[in-house]
């Protein structure tokens, strides 16, 4: 019987073992997709105990913010939401969370927590109802009065060399300023470029959020799409003086491409603005246009182009009235996205715009589909210009990942794969890399151990390194 989590964890044979320790383990992280605040890495942020920096829940501007991966699986063992989200004590809290996690045995939220807790505390054995509060004692004063446990030290601690956030455009990137200001700040800290409030005129608080948008540009108002595509452009130059290498859009339902004249844009511009319901082809139509806008000026400006979708926001109608977005309730979606994601990237292609994109379905079913999507738009510009994004949200677990990587490596070239990123709020969710390095490198290991790929070492150390960190350096120009 194998020791619980050791150093060998998740490597099953001698060329996994060599493949992680000797060059996987040691690289650094390109966390280019996360939503760490800029603000908390400026500040330096401390945390008083581990449920502040696990769990989180209302903050001192009344949001709501955390871990959702953690609210889902202590809902999922009937634990009241006071408890999750809500105000009852620290410590009562992380003893609810420590009653969940004893029974998920095969959720990757299980090896998250103990790997965190290994490297980031030094702590090695189980933690149980038994062990909780030896283990809340230690982890509370090491965050209290280790001055390596800050948010800056727990980043060094990780080794992170890029930190990409996620930002809207109406942002002004104060805190940005100051990262890129501050000679102390080793860490290479981006925003990246968010802009759904402004693509989604269907939604409540569009018509607000735009006179914001406006604000942002120095205008009173956005009074047509064309202006309306030229204030994004503004903030996608803004955003890139300040070091951006990526953008983000996140979908719901199909994925929209919807060509229509700038003239049926405006129509459903202004009845959105006026508050008018709004068909599905005028939403698909503006948000194509707008679409192809912002792509083309990430093209221009070499900024990568992140693309989301299959996933079905806000199901439980209760719990979104009470939490808001965001809050642990979304859920798989199933659509036939993949026919308009074709049409728009070709479209892209044609004149010679299509930027460097990366494409994310929560649906693990898409996996084919997009092995095949991202070969049919690669050029010499860069290898793996398209890229298969990473086994996203409900799929970065060990089977998710591994087939993500191995669909990526039936159907294209898994070397040239940017790699894995956090998607997450907590500051300690860097143990994620390591977890998805050891499934890597245990893959790699297996084919070559069955005699599916020869013992070239020179050519498995490009490969894991690749994955681990150089791709992503190489693709987001860190």
């Amino acid at each position: 019987m194998k020791q619980f989590m050791d150093k060998d964890f998740l490597l099953e044979t001698e060329t996994a073992r060599h493949l992680f320790h000797d060059y996987a383990e040691a690289m650094p992280l390109a966390d280019y997709h996360c939503h760490l605040n800029p603000q908390e890495i400026y500040e330096d942020r401390r945390f008083h105990n581990l449920v502040e920096v696990w769990l989180g829940g209302v903050d001192e501007k009344g949001v709501l913010a955390g871990d959702h991966y953690k609210w889902r699986l202590m809902r999922s063992n009937g634990v009241p939401e006071e408890y999750v989200t809500g105000n009852k004590p620290p410590y009562e809290r992380f003893l609810k969370f420590v009653e969940a996690l004893e029974l998920a045995v095969g959720n990757p939220m299980y090896h998250w927590c103990h790997l965190e807790l290994q490297q980031f505390f030094g702590i090695t054995e189980p933690l149980t109802l038994e062990s909780a509060p030896a283990i809340w004692e230690k982890c509370n004063d090491l965050l209290q009065n280790d001055p390596t446990m800050s948010a800056r030290g727990l980043i060094k601690k990780a080794n992170v060399a890029f930190i990409g956030t996620t930002d809207d455009p109406i942002d002004d990137l104060n805190w940005h300023s100051k990262i890129a200001g501050d000679d102390s700040i080793d860490v290479k800290v981006c925003p990246s470029f968010r802009p759904d409030k402004a693509m989604n005129l269907h939604k409540a608080g569009f018509a607000e959020y735009m006179q914001k948008l406006a604000a942002a540009v120095g205008k009173a108002s956005l009074p047509t799409v064309e202006d309306v595509c030229a204030a994004l452009i503004d903030r996608i130059a803004y955003f890139h003086a300040l070091g951006c290498r990526a953008s983000d859009h996140g979908f719901e339902g199909v994925f929209p491409f919807r060509p229509v004249s700038m003239e049926q844009a405006n129509k459903a511009y202004k009845k959105a603005l006026s508050g008018r319901a709004l068909t599905q082809e005028e939403i698909e139509g503006y948000q194509t246009t707008l679409m192809l806008c912002v792509a083309k000026a990430y093209h221009r400006l070499k900024i990568a182009m992140q693309l989301h979708y299959s996933c079905l926001r806000n199901p439980n109608r209760r719990m979104f009235e009470t939490l808001g977005p965001d809050a642990g309730f979304d859920a798989i979606a199933q659509n036939i996205s993949g026919e308009n994601i074709f049409r728009f990237l070709s479209e892209l292609d044609y004149t010679g715009q299509c930027p460097k994109t990366i494409l994310y379905s929560l649906n693990p079913a898409d996996n084919a589909q997009l092995g095949t999507m991202i070969g049919s738009f690669q050029d010499s510009s860069i290898p793996g210009k398209i890229q298969h994004g990473s086994a996203w949200w409900f799929n970065d677990h060990k089977t998710g990942m591994i087939e993500q990587m191995t669909s990526l490596a039936n159907l294209g070239i898994l070397g040239n794969f940017v790699g894995m990123l956090t998607d997450s709020r907590s500051f300690l969710s860097y143990a994620r890399h390591d977890y998805f390095r050891r499934i890597l490198c245990n893959m790699l290991g297996t084919w070559v151990e069955n005699g599916e790929y020869p013992n070239n070492d020179r050519a498995l150390k490009a490969i894991v390194e690749g994955i681990s960190f150089n791709n992503a350096k190489r693709y987001f120009d860190i």
